[in-house]
């Protein structure tokens, strides 16, 4: 995405030969073009110019007029809404001048580190989402009867709704919503409740899948496969998946549903648990209701390796910089394979809210996981505690950046004292879990 941020310019490029004069007659350098750019659109950034430039053959005048055209049609778009909606991309408005019949040759960049340290990027465009996030959103993903249908379920539910509470430093604090967990049989019912542990204790708000999530789930599973497969193709190095990523179908079979009443109700950053996905879990989002924004920020180890001195620092603070993913009704979030080892997430109070007319103030957030049976709970690490570890990765020491490791957390329910237990966790290059090893000293070693 083009941001307006104000940058520094990129190495000069150079544009291609155009064999007809636009009519503007415009023969200057490319330096001279930018610089006419600058004077009309001040606070547009060069890199920016320059893609107006090559979109129309080197035209100044009707670079201009696509620039002032997307500037018009965002005023616009502020006028007629103040609540959270879609953003047009400066890419529809960088279109060919009327004399060209071939688009202006450029080379293949790497993406641009576009998020800033102290500000928030806004994106609303799927193709700027999946350039710049590890995320892929599809707008009006059900039918609009369909997704209503869903909605008024799920807020039926959501009356019973419970709020989580966990141990943090500490102190006993709840979480800032309320949610339920569903999944798709009685028997799953059961083990959720006495075999599975979250935040060190046992879930006791499990519930059978309602009949509109089960309606709508082959079609998030289609859409999300579609879309894990594109990702590999055109994003990932080489067009293969990822380390410990599963090369199987993702197959949802549970769904945490979060119900956020108001713009105050939030959750803070943080990623998701892998315990029972494993290693490179890949998540399924639907948003209904009000929108919300959900913000997302790359996780940069801190400590040792470096060696860049203040440049490095800073590039790093901007890597850090939030983006800000916005989420409209009846919208599907796909959280790739890399979203929660290297990222955080949030959904972070609001300062208004714009009022749904089945929703009312209200968020429903229904995230669909894939379970898989080789992490059931009864084949993964026991501490002293004598209930299962919790699988986390390593995010803050470089040395040891994306390491997943299994470590007691019966700390977190309050009341209760955890103790130090720690192993390394191993997997194949599938994510297919390995034996564990056991420290030799037979002393818990931190990440």
């Amino acid at each position: 995405m083009k941001s307006f941020l104000t940058t520094a310019p990129s190495a000069k490029r150079q544009l291609s030969p155009d064999p007809q004069r636009t009519s503007d007659g415009d023969d200057e350098p490319t330096e001279v073009k930018l610089a006419l750019l600058s004077s009309l659109h001040a606070g547009i950034e060069q890199e920016t110019l320059l893609d107006f430039l090559l979109a129309h053959n080197g035209s100044v005048l009707r670079a201009s007029e696509a620039i002032q055209l997307g500037k018009n049609c965002h005023e616009q778009e502020k006028k007629s809404s103040i609540g959270i909606g879609y953003q047009q991309s400066l890419r529809q408005y960088a279109t060919l001048s009327r004399d060209s019949t071939t688009p202006p040759t450029r080379k293949k960049k790497k993406t641009k580190t576009m998020s800033k340290r102290g500000t928030t990027l806004h994106l609303y465009d799927p193709e700027d989402v999946a350039e710049h996030t590890p995320c892929t959103i599809i707008h009006n993903f059900l039918r609009a009867d369909e997704a209503n249908e869903l909605l008024k379920e799920l807020l039926h539910e959501s009356k019973s709704f419970e709020k989580n509470t966990f141990k943090l430093f500490d102190n006993v604090v709840s979480s800032p919503h309320t949610s339920s967990f569903f999944v798709e049989s009685s028997e799953e019912l059961t083990a959720q409740k006495s075999e599975y542990y979250y935040n060190g204790s046992q879930l006791t708000d499990v519930r059978r899948i309602t009949p509109q999530l089960a309606a709508v789930k082959p079609k998030v599973q289609d859409a999300v496969n579609k879309q894990i497969q594109h990702r590999i193709e055109t994003r990932y190095p080489s067009g293969k998946k990822l380390r410990y990523q599963s090369p199987n179908p993702w197959i949802p079979n549970s769904a945490f549903v979060n119900c956020y009443d108001g713009a105050q109700q939030n959750v803070g950053w943080h990623s998701d648990q892998l315990t029972y996905l494993g290693p490179r879990a890949v998540i399924g989002s639907i948003s209904l209701g009000v929108a919300r924004e959900f913000r997302v920020r790359r996780v940069v180890p801190k400590d040792g390796g470096g060696g860049g001195g203040d440049t490095s620092t800073e590039v790093d603070a901007d890597a850090e910089g939030q983006i800000s993913i916005h989420l409209p009704h009846n919208s599907l979030l796909v959280m790739h394979a890399e979203m929660q080892e290297e990222w955080k997430h949030c959904v972070t109070p609001a300062p208004s809210i714009d009022p749904h007319p089945i929703a009312g103030n209200k968020r429903i957030n229904i995230t669909y996981r894939d379970y898989k049976p080789r992490f059931h709970p009864r084949f993964t690490p026991r501490c002293a505690c004598k209930v299962p570890c919790v699988m986390r990765v390593v995010q803050k020491k470089r040395e040891n950046f994306g390491k997943y490791f299994w470590m007691c957390h019966a700390g977190n329910v309050p009341g209760k004292q955890g103790c130090s237990f720690f192993q390394w966790a191993e997997f194949d290059d599938d994510g297919n879990p390995v034996e564990l090893r056991k420290s030799r000293d037979g002393k818990p070693h931190p990440p």
